[in-house]
């Protein structure tokens, strides 16, 4: 069976080809609004299976991965900033405090219809910034396609006090250990 990324994301991407396992990328049609009365967490699981979901008519006989991430901090959700200033709000709004990455996966069997879905959170503990440090991150950065504009990957891990989760990969989008597992449920193991 083919696998197949459901996404644009370079980050994801990238993830998926330390796998070393080859895989084609698609870009699924799905509208990312959240639904009314919707937690974070239900609109990253949610979209992550349509996303998935959304490829199936043209790959019939595939293992479709679909992820999404939203992020929260005190329940309001951050999404991706887009633009300087948008970023420059956000990580004022979250110097010395916690932000919680739900990052939600999905696999997706077209040839059996079944669906393996889990949501798998990530705490990020953010260092007191001060505004010339969150300017002079954004400058160098551009983390403006990036959930609560930082990208721990990157220059962002400067931005961070600690964080918590199961899954260091999640934060980044694409959370490897569950689905390594959920690869090896559909009988294409890694290793």
């Amino acid at each position: 069976m083919k696998l197949i990324l459901a996404s644009t994301s370079p980050y994801r991407r990238e993830l998926l080809s330390r796998l070393k396992i080859p895989f084609e990328v698609c870009s699924p049609e799905v509208d990312e609004t959240p639904l009314p009365g919707e937690v974070p967490e239900q609109t990253a699981y949610r979209l992550a299976i349509a996303k998935a979901q959304s490829l199936a008519k043209d790959f019939p006989d595939a293992l479709i991965i679909g992820s999404d991430q939203v992020a929260t901090l005190d329940g309001l959700q951050l999404g991706k900033p887009h633009t300087h200033d948008n970023a420059v709000r956000q990580l004022t709004m979250m110097r010395g405090r916690s932000v919680v990455f739900h990052t939600a996966l999905c696999l997706y069997n077209s040839r059996t219809g079944n669906i393996q879905a889990k949501e798998i959170p990530f705490t990020v503990h953010f260092r007191n910034l001060s505004a010339a440090q969150i300017e002079s991150y954004l400058t160098k950065e551009q983390p403006y396609n990036c959930a609560g504009s930082a990208k721990s990957e990157g220059l962002g891990i400067a931005l961070i006090e600690r964080m918590e989760g199961d899954d260091p990969n999640a934060l980044i989008g694409l959370p490897l250990i569950a689905l390594i597992e959920m690869l090896n449920n559909e009988g294409m193991p890694v290793i």
